[in-house]
């Protein structure tokens, strides 16, 4: 993969996971040079950002879907 292709978001949560269980993988295999190693690194810090953020978001999603189930219960109101 070229270095450009690597400074790409990634599309999908999934995919920046595989591609960051990927990463770690070949950082633990102990066979990259300094170089690949640092880059690799980076790389796989902006991955966890990204999946991170990825996370952040969905949670958020959730907070508003169950705040607007709660307050189309019925008797919801009854409970305060």
């Amino acid at each position: 993969m070229s270095r450009s292709a690597k400074s790409q978001p990634p599309r999908t949560f999934e995919s920046a996971l595989a591609e960051l269980d990927g990463i770690v993988a070949t950082m633990e295999a102990g066979q990259l040079s300094l170089e690949q190693s640092l880059a690799s690194y980076k790389r796989g810090t902006e991955l966890l950002q990204f999946c991170q953020q990825a996370l952040q978001d969905a949670q958020q999603q959730v907070r508003i879907l169950e705040a607007n189930i709660l307050q189309t219960l019925p008797g919801a109101e009854d409970k305060d």
